[in-house]
């Protein structure tokens, strides 16, 4: 089993933490990786695009004028493609680009993305980050103190002291061990653990 330190707010070693071999000691494939993450993405994407049809523009079906005699092009209704303000032909329509991936691919992936984050040692293991108040000037303090730039700070419960003080951060994202995901882990420079959040991670990937 990976050892790692776990470190206090203010950047001191207090202790360590043994992490399980099936979540974070797992062969990446990038493979994997690739069909999770364009998952999520494509699942995000609206499919609300679309044109109005020849039946859904307003407008009177009559001929705009007689077939023959008038040197003009035959014309049929003011819906008419060829005419401006006319339906339009072969233009989007709503649709969902969801796309389905098994259950036991999406769990191999996030375990592989936190196998990757503690092979590059981009793994973080935070005791606690606890504040007193809303300050987002506390959080930017602790967060250059640990040197975390880039990160995603995973925590076990709600807190919206932490979640409050930190959106305004950019590049940096505090999310609960259950929305935990493929992309985020992998979007984000370093992935920064509570300690209780790991045992909700095992409880939930190892279940």
């Amino acid at each position: 089993m990976p050892v790692v330190d776990v470190i206090n707010s203010q950047g001191e070693k207090v202790s360590k933490v043994e992490l399980s071999d099936e979540l974070f000691n797992v062969s990446v494939k990038k493979s994997v990786l690739h069909e999770v993450v364009t998952m999520q993405l494509a699942a995000r994407r609206s499919g609300t695009a679309a044109v109005k049809r020849r039946s859904d523009v307003s407008g009177s079906r009559r001929k705009l004028f007689r077939q023959k005699g008038t040197g003009r092009a035959r014309r049929g209704d003011i819906k008419s493609p060829l005419l401006r303000g006319g339906g339009v032909v072969f233009g989007p329509e709503p649709r969902s680009y969801a796309a389905k991936v098994p259950k036991r691919v999406k769990k191999l992936a996030l375990k592989m993305a936190l196998s990757s984050k503690l092979q590059d040692e981009n793994l973080v293991v935070l005791d606690d980050f606890r504040l007193e108040q809303i300050k987002t000037k506390t959080f930017l303090e602790i967060i250059s103190r640990l040197n975390l730039g880039n990160s995603l700070i995973v925590t076990h419960t709600k807190d919206e002291t932490l979640e409050r003080s930190s959106r305004n951060v950019p590049g940096v994202k505090v999310m609960r061990s259950e929305g935990l995901n493929v992309y985020d882990i992998l979007k984000y420079e370093t992935l920064v653990l509570l300690e209780p959040s790991i045992q909700g991670i095992e409880g939930r990937l190892l279940s």
